[in-house]
């Protein structure tokens, strides 16, 4: 029976652990924090956002086809396979921070046996299986990849949320440092995934593939906005227009946003340009500069429309980076919560999926009780994540509400301008405030 090592228990990598078990082979998850190590082997999930995971791990810990360590030289010591997604960590000025992926990685040399097969699904910059993690495995093993064991990269393209769903829904993609590589990983994926496995030519090819979805989406959503924006002032219905053109199928139009969240979009497309000679990737660098550039361009609009934000009292619903998440990577809620509040405003800032004392790094007062809220009144509503919490929200009960600025386009216009509020959202805006109530 094939052993493997999953190295990274996050939200991709027991979902991933739990998978293989069901398969019927033999999973250590390795993480190095104890508590995590602790909750698995007592068969709970300390992930709380994905359906099924709760089930697949106590089922998978019961059947004794999954366990977890913090030695992670000794769980590699006695696998076949490795599959390692520890994330690469960013910071907020987008520099990469290989540290805990390079700690691993020599973890993982040190229990390192020949013939092994390791894959990373942590995604990377183009070349960093071979000419980073590559010789960081040799140094710590002493074993050559692509000559004593293999060495392949296969991007996660999974969504938080729909792991198991995306698991079977789509392509494992897979790239070997040499063609045996490849061959080993496809065959192990084959027998751990419903999907189809497509193997490229090479890791770098891999690499680029995660990266090159990605940027798609950024960059689209970039265009989205700058079609939205210059459709704004031309009397063009800007929703009709882009679902109009969506309605050719080679037009695949993203929804103007706020801006772009997330460990994935607004990140990966660094990837690409850390390494870009002068005069490359000139539209991946002008897609980000263009969203992320959208949260000034819509609260500049709010601003216009309620007369100036000082001592506004004004609503942002949602903190999460998108709806229906627990998440803050790279969240628009940030930049808005801040510019409102050097604005003078006061802000609220309210999100359902986030207990008390989890959002205190914002600049707002986090409410949790929106009929208080609405009693009391606010001027203005930002809606950053339109969570499903929110989605029979009535306008019409927030006293003095003049304007709601939709950052997701998710809202029904017609339903706040019924409640006597003005609706704005990128490319939509009104021409004057609507009055107080």
């Amino acid at each position: 029976m094939t052993t493997i090592s999953v190295v990274g228990l996050g939200k991709i990598g027991l979902p991933l652990a739990a998978q293989f078990a069901s398969k019927g082979m033999t999973v250590i998850g390795c993480d190095t924090l104890p508590d995590v190590v602790t909750s698995v082997n007592a068969g709970r999930s300390h992930i709380r956002e994905e359906d099924g995971l709760d089930e697949a791990v106590a089922s998978a810990v019961a059947a004794g086809r999954l366990s977890a360590t913090t030695d992670t030289t000794d769980a590699v010591k006695r696998s076949d396979v490795v599959v390692v997604i520890v994330p690469l960590m960013v910071g907020p000025d987008r520099a990469m921070d290989y540290r805990n992926l390079d700690a691993a990685t020599r973890s993982i040399g040190r229990g390192l046996r020949p013939g092994t097969l390791v894959i990373y699904e942590t995604t990377l910059p183009v070349g960093t299986t071979r000419r980073r993690l590559g010789p960081m495995l040799q140094e710590a093993s002493g074993l050559e990849p692509g000559t004593r064991f293999h060495l392949a990269f296969s991007p996660e393209r999974l969504y938080a949320g729909r792991i198991f769903a995306d698991l079977r829904k789509y392509p494992k993609i897979v790239g070997g440092v040499d063609a045996a590589s490849t061959e080993a990983a496809v065959a192990f994926y084959r027998s751990v995934l419903d999907a189809e496995v497509w193997p490229v030519e090479n890791t770098e090819t891999a690499e680029f593939a995660k990266l090159a979805e990605t940027t798609y989406r950024d960059v689209n959503i970039a265009l989205a906005n700058q079609l939205a924006l210059y459709a704004s002032s031309r009397d063009v219905n800007v929703s009709e227009a882009f679902r109009a053109a969506n309605s050719q199928p080679f037009s695949h139009i993203h929804r103007p946003s706020l801006g772009v969240g997330g460990h994935c979009i607004p990140v990966y497309p660094h990837f690409l340009l850390g390494d870009a000679a002068d005069g490359e990737l000139s539209l991946v660098r002008d897609g980000r500069t263009t969203n992320d550039a959208m949260a000034k361009v819509g609260l500049r609009e709010l601003e216009r429309l309620l007369g100036g934000l000082r001592s506004r009292r004004i609503l942002v619903l949602g903190a999460s980076y998108r709806e229906n998440v627990k998440e803050l990577a790279f969240s628009t809620a940030f930049p808005v919560v801040d510019m409102l509040h050097k604005a003078g405003a006061e802000v609220l800032l309210a999100d359902p999926h986030f207990a008390d004392g989890e959002l205190q790094a914002f600049e707002a007062e986090v409410v949790d009780d929106l009929d208080r809220v609405a009693s009391k009144g606010v001027d203005a509503i930002v809606v950053q994540a339109w969570h499903e919490e929110f989605r029979d929200l009535d306008w019409g009960r927030f006293g003095g509400l003049k304007v709601v600025l939709d950052g997701r386009g998710a809202v029904d216009p017609e339903a706040v301008r019924q409640a006597g509020a003005s609706y704005i959202a990128i490319g939509i805006s009104e021409t004057r405030a609507a009055s107080p109530k």
